[in-house]
């Protein structure tokens, strides 16, 4: 009844004829002084303004109306029970003489906290045992709680346990000691126990197929999301379950770590682990051309290594050099071979860097007595074939979106895999791009053709070198 009553003043005082005029004047800037009556009725107005304000509700706060949306330690599930884990734990350490864990007793911790079994080395060392050669039931139990309470997904977890204080990323060499406990403990790598010497050769290789296939934003720092998004955690727990490591292909393989190095090996002739762009000409009988070589060499897909402005390829850099030449079908590939062609970096290949490329290949058909497609006749072809958004250009989301990208990438810088595709008629490589998710990668079959032919290669080589042993023969 107040307010209704209130409601009516309010109106009859906006209706008031000699308020209206007085507000009017002052409202065209008029020098007057307020009579007693005008300053009566003002305050009376302004009165019930304050009274209405007071009683109008508030709106709600956004930060109540918004539900949380982002989490980037992981979404946090229903309660966990953490001091049923931690007890768990507890009575794992009890089994330990003065409740210190050694790296050989982690596996059993590992298990304790719920985690797949080659978590052991990184759960050891986050907890200080590198230092000490043996992690406390205290220490631990501090450090796997605060784990627990702040991170609610094993990517999160496993971040946590292998980056450096302050970071929310992982880098190259925080994989290194988990990397060494596999090479240490793994029953499919146990033969490398009396070859030390290729240990880090190894763990190289593994550390760039993880970044090569993990970091997707080629920033050099794996993050939380990234390693979500990957296959990579579903990996390293399958490490406990196949004995034999050759069955996990995407990165932990030792016989695609031995045809890399290989190849590596028979470029680096003086075996300092660094190649120039002459060493790598020569990878596949001079099959690259020198215009792409020397685009590699310039740092597009080297990230200005120290190597680098050295002119020289470390073996860290050829591994992403052979995986992307020989399966050009996949998202890092596509982007390595497009940073080389794209010579002006503005996120498009254009007609004039696509025939700069291709000019190159047609000397190499003239030296072979092949009369190459003129350029505009090759233009049609890779028009139709990767269907750009835009005619006059090529942008990287095309060749991502068409099924033949290594068809396009092999027509302007890969000689010996252009005349291969030019024999197959398009029907037959459309229907390959179609297969190819029921079938293994191009670069599982490559890898799968090279070790054997290594392997026969080094039987025959042993008839006449008997006894002698190298390398390979690990």
């Amino acid at each position: 009844m107040k307010s209704e009553s209130m409601r009516i003043k309010e109106i009859s005082l906006r209706q008031d004829p000699d308020l209206r005029k007085e507000l009017a004047l002052l409202a065209r800037g008029c020098d007057f002084v307020l009579p007693s009556r005008f300053k009566k009725r003002l305050k009376a107005f302004q009165q019930v303004q304050v009274q209405t304000k007071k009683e109008e509700p508030l709106p709600p706060s956004l930060s109540q109306t918004i539900p949380t949306f982002y989490f980037p330690r992981g979404c946090p599930k229903e309660k966990v029970n953490i001091d049923a884990v931690i007890a768990k734990i507890e009575r794992t350490f009890s089994q330990f003489p003065n409740e210190r864990a050694r790296l050989e007793d982690m596996g059993k911790v590992a298990k304790a906290c719920e985690c797949p079994l080659y978590w052991k080395g990184p759960l050891f060392y986050c907890a200080g045992g590198e230092r000490t050669g043996c992690v406390s039931v205290h220490k631990f139990v501090a450090m796997w709680r605060k784990i627990l309470q702040t991170c609610h997904d094993d990517a999160a977890k496993f971040v946590h346990l292998l980056m450096n204080p302050g970071c929310n990323y992982l880098v190259q060499e925080d994989f290194i000691p988990f990397l060494q406990d596999v090479v240490n403990s793994h029953p499919g790598l146990s033969f490398l126990k009396e070859a030390s010497e290729f240990h880090s050769r190894y763990i190289t290789t593994v550390i760039q197929r993880i970044f090569y296939t993990v970091n997707r934003s080629w920033s050099g720092r794996i993050t939380c999301n990234e390693l979500r998004k990957s296959s990579f955690l579903q990996n390293v727990a399958l490490l406990e379950e196949e004995a034999d490591i050759n069955q996990l292909t995407e990165y932990f393989s030792y016989e695609h770590f031995y045809v890399i190095y290989c190849k590596f090996w028979e470029l680096d002739t003086d075996h300092d682990l660094y190649i120039d762009p002459k060493d790598l000409a020569r990878h596949n009988d001079h099959a690259i051309s020198n215009r792409m070589i020397e685009r590699i060499f310039s740092g597009a897909v080297t990230r200005g290594r120290k190597a680098q402005k050295e002119g020289k390829l470390s073996y860290a850099d050829f591994v992403w050099f052979l995986i992307s030449e020989e399966d050009k079908k996949t998202p890092t590939s596509i982007e390595y071979w497009f940073r080389c062609m794209d010579l002006d970096g503005d996120g498009a290949l254009s007609m004039y860097e696509l025939e700069y490329f291709y000019e190159e290949q047609c000397q190499k058909l003239d030296n072979m007595a092949i009369e190459p497609l003129p350029f505009e006749d090759c233009l049609c072809q890779m028009l139709d074939l990767v269907k750009p958004q835009c005619d006059e250009k090529i942008t990287l989301h095309d060749l991502k979106k068409c099924k033949l990208a290594n068809v396009f990438f092999d027509t302007f810088f890969n000689i010996e895999k252009y005349l291969d595709h030019e024999q197959k008629d398009q029907f037959s490589m459309l229907r390959d791009g179609e297969n190819e998710s029921q079938e293994i990668s191009d670069w599982e079959k490559y890898a799968a053709e090279e070790y054997d032919i290594l392997v026969a290669e080094e039987a025959a080589s042993d008839q006449w070198n008997d006894g002698d042993s190298d390398f390979s023969d690990y």
